[in-house]
């Protein structure tokens, strides 16, 4: 078990061993290259400015988190990919944003609820240092003396924040949160959160509590490593990101929804959950066509019954 640092300590870092004194395999990063015609298209004319002037849409809810027994798990989509997991032992957030902001992209859609109306977090987990990811605001709100979970080389963003412990994996890493086993999984995506931080690690969490195993897929274009993810863990909820997938730079960072239904069949977990979509419009594409392309895709592939489509705010046991 990792002895917690001093308060007066500046970095309240600790990094796990790999098992049987394995060298960890190393992230699978996209090009950061733009694609050659890029400059065709502006941003900031057809898309952060005209963004300026749309209203904020969304309700808030006053939550009513439900009674959960024990092997059921509780969700709640907070938007974007924020998530609030629930047990009948322990709540856990993962890549909280609250935030009405991104600097200059403006969130069009509410949070479900308000950041008071939380329970008690025992536990954060944070995917990568992307600023839609990694809210310092949020989290500074949020932190309570315990324990964040960070890719490697992340720590040093949060550790200053009010956190117990700040725990960094690397791919196939595990830490033992109480009742639940986290572990960084690869994914292939980029982790700086400026230009010249590249040596900040990235990937998503696959958690397991109760003999359950739930997938935060944190940002990724597609790859091959689904496959290889799918036959480390029985996943039961796949949470995957379809939106983003007509990015400024015309670089392939994020899948879309027709990969999003290929990632979920080939990871063979039993329900998807959409998410980062209709929150921050950090692509071309409108924001609700994301969840009209993966419906379509879903009913194209018979797995329209496995997709959960959630709305912000409201509690689902599973």
């Amino acid at each position: 078990m990792p002895i917690p640092f001093s308060k007066k300590s500046r970095r309240n870092i600790v990094r796990q061993k790999s098992e049987d004194g394995a060298s960890p395999k190393r992230s699978t990063r996209v090009r950061l290259r733009p694609r050659p015609d890029w400059h065709k298209r502006n941003f900031l004319t057809s898309v952060l400015i005209p963004s300026l002037f749309v209203r904020r849409s969304g309700d808030r809810f006053q939550p009513q988190f439900p009674k959960i027994e024990k092997g059921e798990i509780c969700l709640t989509w907070i938007g974007h990919a924020s998530f609030l997991l629930q047990t009948h032992e322990i709540n856990v957030l993962i890549d909280p944003n609250w935030s009405k902001w991104l600097k200059v992209i403006k969130r069009l859609k509410r949070p479900g609820f308000e950041i008071h109306h939380l329970p008690e977090i025992d536990f954060v987990l944070v995917t990568h240092a992307h600023f839609d990811h990694l809210d310092r605001r949020t989290l500074r709100r949020l932190a309570a003396n315990q324990p964040v979970v960070v890719p490697i080389g992340v720590g040093n963003l949060v550790h200053d924040l009010g956190f117990h412990i700040v725990h960094e994996l690397d791919y196939w890493q595990t830490v033992r949160l109480g009742p639940l086993q986290v572990s960084l999984t690869p994914c292939y995506h980029w982790g700086a959160r400026f230009l010249a931080d590249l040596h900040r690690g990235f990937g998503g969490f696959a958690v397991t509590v109760d003999n359950r195993t739930i997938f935060h897929c944190g940002d990724s274009a597609f790859f091959p490593g689904f496959r290889e993810i799918g036959d480390h863990y029985q996943i039961d909820i796949a949470l995957l990101p379809i939106g983003a997938y007509d990015p400024p730079t015309g670089r392939e960072v994020h899948m879309n929804p027709e990969e999003a239904v290929k990632a979920f069949t080939e990871l063979g977990a039993k329900v998807l959950v959409p998410m980062h979509y209709g929150t921050f419009r950090l692509g071309y594409e409108p924001l609700d066509e994301p969840l009209q392309r993966l419906q379509a895709a879903a009913r194209d592939h018979g797995i329209e019954d496995k997709v959960l489509v959630m709305t912000e705010g409201k509690p689902v046991v599973l």
